[in-house]
C-alpha cells in the first residue's frame, strides 16, 4: 500500500470525509458498481484485509520505487534477525536438558527433549543461511551506492535475491515435520510443567540473547514454539510484498514468481491435509482442536450473509470478521455442539427472477473487467488503473460467493434450532459434511464453551485467511484451461446394491459461465452408464470435481456414494477425447474429457433456461443433449423397466390427465426434477408421459415419407425378403430415429442382451406383442400428409391403422433387429488417472 493509500485509511478511521481524487479509468463505465444498493455490502468486505491490498501488479522501475523496494528488503532482514534470535532463545536449554537426562534427576526424559526441540536446529540452520545471503548482499548495496561515482538507484536496481527465497521456500518441507510435531510439543510442555517445578520456572520465564536494541525480552516456551508457525504462514505474505516492488523488467521477477508459487502450493497442503491442527487453550488444560475452516454463506434473516466458520472437535463456530488489517478482530454470531447435531442436504435455494438477474449482470460484468484487466496488462501498463480494475473483480467476485450459492446443508441442533450453510458446489458440501459427519461420529467430550475466549483466537488459529476468490490467486499462466472444456460420463462400477445414481460435474476458476452440470439418474442398478455429455466455457480452470450421489426413491434425501477429482492439464490433446478412469470411494468411474482452447465470447446476459422437449423435432432435441436417445425417452423407459414391468396393463390403461400433464411440464423446465419427481408417480403416469411425447412430435418417430414403403414390404410374400425390405427401411431413417425407435422396441420386446421386455411378462402384466403394437403402431407411424396439390396415393383410416399395427408388430416379432446406441461415438485415447 502506497503513502497516498495509507493516508485515505487514516482520515477513513478518523471519520475525516475525503474524496478519492485519483484518476479515472479507461472505459469508467465497466467499473460502476454492479448494484448500486449493494455498496454498502461491499464495503463491508472481508477483503479489505492487508491481503487484499496486497496486488500482483508490479511497480515501474523509478529510483522512488527501487529505494521502496530496498525497504522493503531490510524489513525484511530485521524480521529475519529477530526470527532468528527467537529460535536461538528456544535451543538455549536444549543442551542441559539433554544432559540432565542422562542423570539419576532428570528434568526431562530423552523422549521428551526430542519432542521438544523436533526440527528445531534444522529451522535454525535453514533461515541463518538465508538471513546471511540477504545481509551480505544488502550491505553489498549499500557499500555501491556510498561510492559517489555510483548512480544512486545503480545498486538497488540491481540487487537480486530472488534465488535466495527459492532456495528457502524449496526446503520448507522442514517446517512439515515440526508443524506435524507441534501439538506433540506443546501438550509435553504443559505435562512437564505440572509434573516438574524446575522446568515450568524455565517454561514460564525464557530471556531472548540480546537483539539490535541490546534489550533482553522475556518469553514462555510455548510462546516460542508457536513462533514457526507463525513465520511459515507469513512466508507467502513477505513475498507478496517483495513481489509488488519488484517491476516487471527486473530479474528477480521470475524467481519470486516462482517462490510465490511453491510457499502458496506448500501453505495450501497445510491447510488441506495436515492432521495437527491448532487448539485453543480452555482452564483447567482442556482444549479443543481446530480441524477446518472457510468462508461460506449462511442463512440469515436479512438473507444470506458471508461468515468465517470454525469447526472444531466438539462444536461449530460461526463468525464475521471486522475491520481490516493489523485491527483485524472476529464478531461471535452463534455456535452449535456437534453433540446430537443432524445434518440435513435439504432442496435447492430457490432464487426469485430478480436475484436470478442480478447474478447474470455480475458475471457479465466480471467478464468484461477480466478482459480489460488483461488487455491493460498485455499492454505494460502497470499502475493503479490496474489495482483499481482487479479490486473492482474481486468486489463482483465475493458478492457472488455470498448471493449465487444455492445448495443447502442444514444443522438440526438439540435444541431444535437449524442453521443453514450454503455452497455453491456439491463437492465443498460433501467435504464439509464429511468432516462433520465424522466428528459427530468420533463423540468428542465436550469441552465447556468460553466464547469470549473462542472467537478471540480465531485470528490465532485461522488457517484460511481470505475468502477463496479466484483473482486472489497468482497468474497461471499458460497452465490454465480458457475456452470449452467437454467432459462424457460413461460408466461406474463398484456398488455394493442397485442404486438410481448420478454425477454432479464441476469446474473451477471465474465464474462466468455456469460451472457446474450434472447427468440425468441412471436406472436402478450396480453398474450404471449414463454416456453424458456436458460442456463448459471455462477460463482460470484447474480442477475438475466429480460426486456420486444415490437417488432417493420416495422423496427422501439423495445420500453420497463418493467424490473425486482430477487437475485439468492445458496439454490435453486439442479435438482428441481423453478417456480416464477415477477411483471414487467404492465406486471406479470412467470418463473422456477433450478440450478446445480459444477466446472466449460474453456471457448471455438473459437468464439460461431448459429448452422444452414435447413438440419439437426429436433430432433438434438430442443434438441439444448431445445424445442418440431424448433423455425423457430413457427416463421413462428405465423407470418402468425400475417398477412397472409386471403392472397389469401397462401401457394400455390411461393416467389421469392431470398428473401427465404434470409430469410434461417437469419435462419441460428441468429434467432432474422431474425424473425426481416421476419416481414417487404411478408408473401409468410415466407410460401415458412417454406415449405422449412420441404423440407431440412434429413428425412421427418413422417418417411420413417411409409409410407406403412400409406398406409395400408388408405385402411381400417372402418373409426373408419381407425381412430384409423392412430392415432397410429401418436403416434409412434418420440415425436419431432409428436409434429412438431400437431403443424402444428393444424396451418392449427382448431381442440382445438388454434389459427384460415388457412382452416378457406378458402372463402378469396382460400385454402381449399385438396388444404393445395396437398401442404402439399408430403413434408411430403416420401417412403423408394430403397437403394442397398432393398427388400421391391416399388411404383410409381402416388401412392406416392396419399398416401401423403390423409394422411395429413385425418389428416387435423380429429376431435381428440390430443394438440401439444411444450416444454418440467418440474418439478416444485411454489415460490411466
Amino acid at each position: 500500500m502506497d503513502l497516498y493509500e495509507e493516508a485515505l485509511d487514516y482520515l477513513h478511521q478518523e471519520r475525516v470525509a475525503v474524496e478519492d481524487v485519483s484518476d479515472d479509468i479507461e472505459g469508467s463505465d465497466l467499473l460502476e458498481d454492479v448494484f448500486v444498493e449493494e455498496a454498502d455490502r461491499f464495503s463491508q468486505s472481508p477483503l479489505q484485509m492487508r491481503a487484499l491490498d496486497i496486488s500482483d501488479t508490479p511497480v515501474e522501475k523509478t529510483p522512488e520505487n527501487m529505494e521502496k523496494r530496498l525497504m522493503v528488503l531490510k524489513e525484511i532482514l530485521t524480521c529475519e534477525e529477530l526470527y532468528l534470535n527467537e529460535l536461538e532463545t528456544l535451543l538455549m536449554p536444549m543442551k542441559a536438558l539433554k544432559a540432565s537426562a542422562g542423570t539419576s534427576q532428570p528434568v526431562l526424559s530423552s523422549q521428551d527433549v526430542q519432542t521438544l526441540f523436533y526440527q528445531v536446529p534444522e529451522l535454525l540452520d535453514l533461515h541463518q543461511d538465508f538471513c546471511k545471503g540477504l545481509k551480505a548482499r544488502l550491505e553489498m548495496v549499500m557499500a555501491l551506492e556510498e561510492d559517489h561515482t555510483i548512480q544512486l538507484d545503480h545498486g538497488s536496481s540491481q540487487l537480486c535475491v530472488g534465488d535466495l527465497f527459492l532456495k528457502i521456500v524449496s526446503q520448507l518441507a522442514v517446517y512439515r515435520g515440526f508443524i506435524d510435531n507441534y501439538e506433540s510439543a506443546v501438550e509435553t510442555v504443559r505435562r512437564c510443567s505440572q509434573s516438574d517445578l524446575r522446568f515450568r520456572t524455565l517454561a514460564e520465564s525464557m530471556k531472548s540473547c540480546k537483539g539490535l536494541d541490546n534489550f533482553k525480552t522475556r518469553y514462555t516456551f510455548e510462546a516460542l514454539l508457536y513462533k514457526p508457525l507463525d513465520r511459515v504462514t507469513k512466508t507467502t505474505l513477505v513475498l507478496h510484498d517483495l513481489l509488488k516492488n519488484t517491476p516487471p523488467d527486473h530479474s528477480d521477477r521470475s524467481p519470486l514468481q516462482e517462490a510465490l508459487r511453491i510457499s502458496s502450493n506448500f501453505l495450501s497442503g497445510l491447510n488441506d491435509t495436515s492432521h495437527c491442527k491448532k487448539a485453543v487453550t480452555l482452564s483447567k488444560g482442556m482444549t479443543r482442536q481446530l480441524m477446518r475452516d472457510g468462508f461460506l454463506a449462511c442463512a440469515c434473516d436479512g438473507g444470506p450473509g458471508l461468515r468465517h466458520l470454525f469447526l472444531y472437535t466438539d462444536l461449530l463456530l460461526c463468525t464475521k470478521l471486522k475491520s481490516a488489517g493489523k485491527h483485524a478482530q472476529y464478531r461471535y454470531n452463534w455456535h452449535v455442539p456437534l453433540a446430537g447435531l443432524k445434518l440435513h442436504w435439504a432442496m435447492p435455494l430457490e432464487q426469485p427472477a430478480e436475484l436470478q438477474q442480478r447474478i447474470t449482470n455480475t458475471r457479465t460484468k466480471m467478464y468484461h473487467l477480466r478482459q480489460d484487466y488483461q488487455h491493460q496488462k498485455s499492454k505494460g501498463v502497470y499502475s493503479r488503473t490496474l489495482d483499481r480494475i482487479l479490486k473492482k473483480l474481486q468486489e463482483c467476485e465475493l458478492w457472488l460467493l455470498t448471493y449465487s450459492p444455492r445448495l443447502q446443508l442444514e444443522l438440526h441442533s438439540l435444541s431444535g434450532k437449524i442453521y443453514t450453510l450454503l455452497m455453491s458446489t456439491l463437492y465443498e458440501l460433501e467435504e464439509w459434511r464429511e468432516v462433520m459427519g465424522r466428528l459427530i461420529k468420533e463423540h468428542a467430550e465436550p469441552v465447556p464453551t468460553d466464547l469470549l475466549t473462542l472467537t478471540n483466537s480465531c485470528m490465532k488459529l485461522r488457517m484460511t485467511q481470505n475468502p477463496h476468490l479466484h483473482s486472489l490467486q497468482p497468474e497461471k499462466g499458460d497452465q490454465a484451461l480458457c475456452g470449452t472444456l467437454s467432459v462424457v460420463i460413461h460408466s461406474a462400477c463398484g456398488l455394493q446394491h442397485p442404486a438410481c445414481v448420478w454425477v454432479s460435474v464441476e469446474v473451477d476458476g471465474f465464474e462466468f459461465f455456469h460451472n457446474k452440470a450434472r447427468t440425468h439418474p441412471s436406472v436402478s442398478t450396480s453398474t450404471p452408464q449414463w454416456n453424458q455429455e456436458i460442456s463448459f466455457q471455462v477460463d482460470g480452470a484447474q480442477h475438475l470435481m466429480l460426486v456420486c450421489v444415490a437417488q432417493s426413491d420416495r422423496g427422501t434425501e439423495d445420500w453420497t456414494l463418493g467424490r473425486c477429482s482430477m487437475k485439468l492439464e492445458p496439454d490435453l490433446v486439442p479435438k482428441k477425447w481423453r478417456r480416464f478412469t477415477l477411483n471414487s470411494a467404492e465406486l471406479e468411474l470412467t470418463l473422456s474429457i477433450r478440450y478446445l482452447p480459444h477466446p472466449l465470447d460474453p456471457p448471455n446476459a438473459t437468464l439460461a433456461q431448459q429448452l422444452p422437449v414435447f413438440s419439437v423435432p426429436i433430432g433438434l432435441v438430442a443434438r441439444q443433449e448431445g445424445v442418440l436417445v431424448p433423455h425423457i425417452v430413457r427416463s421413462c423407459v428405465e423407470e418402468v423397466e425400475r417398477r412397472g414391468m409386471a403392472e397389469v396393463g401397462i401401457y394400455r390403461i390411461s393416467a389421469s390427465t392431470t398428473d401427465v400433464q404434470n409430469l410434461k411440464n417437469s419435462f419441460n423446465t428441468d429434467l432432474y426434477e422431474a425424473v425426481r419427481s416421476m419416481r414417487s408417480m404411478e408408473v401409468n403416469v410415466v407410460s401415458g408421459t412417454l406415449k405422449l411425447y412420441f404423440r407431440d412430435l412434429p413428425d412421427p418417430l418413422v417418417p411420413r415419407e417411409f409409410f407406403w414403403n412400409v406398406k409395400e414390404a408388408l405385402d411381400i410374400p417372402d418373409m426373408d425378403s419381407r425381412l430384409g425390405t423392412m430392415l432397410t427401411i429401418l436403416n434409412a431413417c434418420p440415425e436419431v430415429n432409428r436409434n429412438t425407435l431400437l431403443y424402444l422396441l428393444h424396451h418392449l420386446k427382448r431381442s440382445v442382451a438388454l434389459t427384460s421386455s415388457v412382452a416378457d411378462k406378458e402372463e402378469v402384466n396382460k400385454m402381449s406383442l399385438m396388444n404393445l403394437a395396437t398401442v404402439f403402431g399408430p403413434t408411430l407411424l403416420h401417412p403423408p400428409l394430403a397437403k394442397l396439390g398432393y398427388s400421391g396415393p391416399r388411404v383410409d383410416i381402416s388401412q392406416e391403422v392396419v399398416v401401423q399395427v403390423q409394422a411395429v408388430y413385425f418389428y416387435l416379432q423380429c429376431n435381428e433387429l440390430p443394438a440401439p446406441a444411444t450416444t454418440l461415438p467418440l474418439d478416444t485415447e485411454d489415460e490411466q488417472p
